[in-house]
């Protein structure tokens, strides 16, 4: 599969995911886009890259980050544990990276009303 064909893929499935959490249609996205709906329909199929400006603001409507949307794993962009770390910390941090997105948004949630309750 070419970086194009994974690129695609990456962002159909991360922008469909996202588009039915926000319980949208595509005729929703697509307006809110000013595209048709059937040029929405392509990009959500994977069947065409949007513009990086198309992009942007699907990002805005969909509240996905960029990153996500091209598939990016942000693990690769934070750098390694420090040896000054503990075990323990290595291995949370080793285990955070392997999250997905939602999960680790839905521990963020958790902590956050742990948080609350103290």
């Amino acid at each position: 599969m070419t970086e194009q064909n994974l690129l695609s893929k990456a962002l159909s499935n991360t922008a469909r995911e996202a588009r039915l959490r926000a319980g949208l249609t595509q005729d929703d996205v697509a307006e809110r886009l000013d595209l048709s709906q059937e040029v929405y329909g392509r990009i959500e199929r994977g069947a065409l890259l949007p513009s990086v400006l198309t992009l942007r603001r699907l990002s805005l409507v969909l509240h996905v980050p960029t990153d996500q949307l091209l598939g990016i794993d942000s693990a690769l962009t934070h750098s390694p544990p420090s040896e000054r770390d503990s075990p323990q910390l290595k291995r949370l941090i080793r285990s955070l990276r392997e999250l997905s997105a939602s999960r680790l948004r839905t521990l963020g949630l958790l902590i956050a009303h742990f948080r609350r309750r103290d």
